[in-house]
């Protein structure tokens, strides 16, 4: 038997927990220093050229420095650094994240996460206004791989390791 529900939006937040999305800080920089916040709405988009997509909510506090820096870097977090995730996404002074992890610079100059999995430095090519959110697309400069191993993952409203094979 197949239960359907209607499009509300309880039922879409619901039906989206169930889909599992790797753990991301998404960061920049701008007149007013670096900005960051905690993500599981990135994407692929394209290879060639490198895009990804990233959803940043238009009520955000961060919202507006975001749009006007004009790129971003995606940092794809580890199980280690779960912790940065919920620090990333609270009421913390911007200026004091960034004082839990070491961070270089590449291309652009967003702040990237020295032990991340790996992170994607952007340039904005393009945002699209759907409904509540913004969609930033960004095309690929520079990349930064760091340790290879496990990866981390939110799905049914928790984080989760996920181990690679040997």
């Amino acid at each position: 038997m197949t239960d359907i529900y209607p499009t509300d939006r309880a039922h879409f937040r619901e039906a989206m927990a169930r889909l599992g999305a790797a753990v991301n800080i998404i960061t920049t920089h701008s007149g007013g220093g670096d900005n960051g916040f905690t993500a599981s709405a990135v994407c692929s988009v394209t290879d060639d050229p490198a895009t990804i997509l990233v959803c940043m909510n238009r009520n955000s506090s961060q919202h507006e420095v975001f749009k006007e820096a004009g790129m971003f870097c995606v940092n794809i977090l580890t199980p280690d650094q779960e912790e940065l995730s919920p620090i990333f996404a609270g009421k913390m002074p911007m200026a004091e994240r960034f004082t839990h992890a070491e961070w270089i610079r590449l291309a652009t100059g967003a702040p990237v996460l020295a032990a991340a999995a790996a992170a994607l430095d952007c340039t904005v090519s393009q945002i699209v206004e759907v409904g509540t959110h913004s969609v930033m697309f960004g095309t690929v400069q520079a990349i930064h791989l760091g340790p290879s191993g496990a990866g981390l993952i939110y799905h049914g409203r928790a984080y989760h390791r996920i181990a690679t094979q040997a």
